[in-house]
């Protein structure tokens, strides 16, 4: 099966710094990809890359099998057939909401462009706010215009830069499932930028998760954070924390805990000293009379509370299924499913 975007060993320089290195990504048809990372790791300058903003300094990209860039051939912006959504929409703000929908569709005839128009508006359900100006809508309704601006010449690929980020929080979950709904809906092929793993989960098919410039992994949110190939991916996509061990047999663990079973995810050798991941999840915590284990700090969640305690020389992180308080004395019970060694 042919990936309607191919990137192979693309890297980029700014003033001889390198921001991509040999950097390879593949994107089926109708996928959504998340580029996730921190500040600095080169997703934006990916994005700039793929939309033809920035030269590359080697590699190629492909775009339906049709070469974008390859470090001789070069197709400027304007003739890849690529949207792109910044993070502050780019909306014109002395037009109407009709009037930014239309803005790109010149080569249609009058009759053509007002259908065009009307299919965006229905599509993102703002049938009602056609002649509103951006300034007299939501975030929420301007990210929708943006979108349907964007969608209205059909692009091969959609390019989104934090497109949640202006969103209010109580509106963005909402937001994300209706959009991918949306591109769902109309085999879009997308790839967004975000810094939020909760984002990320919520809304792509896949993820890479980027760290100076490489992609650490790539994946399906659960294949990364269950199997996460090193501790940058593990840290990166949920709290937990980590255990000193010592590898005594093919899945066994010695622990100040007792022996754990876990699944290496790094080569160890017999008796190597290693680490062992443990999700919150991992360490039930139970109210006791007396024990040197005590609650140290109560992290309120919303819909449940992790809890940091002081066991065997380290600071964990754990759970519990009954409220407890800071100070106090707990016994810890392990579920040892799915921990893994590094």
């Amino acid at each position: 099966m042919n990936s309607a975007l191919s990137i192979n060993h693309l890297s980029c320089k700014y003033d001889q710094q390198v921001i991509l290195e040999s950097l390879s990504l593949k994107v089926e048809q109708g996928e959504i990809v998340c580029l996730l990372g921190a500040s600095g790791c080169g997703k934006t300058t990916l994005l700039k890359a793929i939309a033809g903003l920035l030269p590359l300094s080697s590699g190629s990209i492909s775009l339906r099998q049709q070469t974008l860039d390859d470090g001789r051939d070069w197709l400027p912006p304007e003739q890849r057939n690529i949207g792109m959504i910044f993070q502050d929409y780019a909306l014109f703000p002395h037009l109407t909401v009709a009037e930014n929908i239309a803005f790109g569709l010149t080569k249609l005839s009058s009759a053509e462009r007002d259908a065009k128009v009307q299919e965006m508006l229905n599509l993102v359900h703002l049938q009602d706010f056609a002649k509103r100006y951006p300034h007299q809508l939501s975030g929420g309704q301007q990210q929708r215009v943006a979108i349907a601006r964007s969608l209205a010449y059909k692009p091969d690929l959609l390019l989104l830069d934090e497109p949640f980020s202006n969103i209010d929080t109580q509106v963005r979950h909402e937001l994300i499932g209706e959009i991918r709904r949306l591109f769902k809906q109309q085999g879009v092929t997308a790839i967004f930028v975000t810094h939020s793993r909760e984002e990320a989960f919520a809304f792509a098919d896949r993820m890479a998760v980027m760290n100076h410039g490489v992609i650490e992994q790539y994946g399906t949110a659960s294949e990364l954070y269950y199997h996460p190939s090193s501790k940058f991916v593990a840290d990166f996509l949920g709290g937990g924390s980590y255990l000193p061990a010592k590898r005594v047999s093919e899945h066994e663990y010695q622990t100040e805990l007792g022996t754990i079973a876990a699944k290496a995810q790094q080569p160890i050798d017999l008796n190597q000293s290693c680490e062992l991941l443990l999700r919150p999840q991992h360490l039930q915590l139970q109210a006791v009379e007396d024990s040197a284990i005590r609650v140290m700090e109560q992290q309120f969640m919303g819909d449940h509370c992790r809890y940091v305690i002081h066991a065997c020389g380290s600071e964990l992180l754990a759970s519990s299924n009954q409220p407890l308080t800071v100070g106090q004395a707990v016994e810890v019970t392990l579920q040892p499913q799915g921990v893994l060694a590094f």
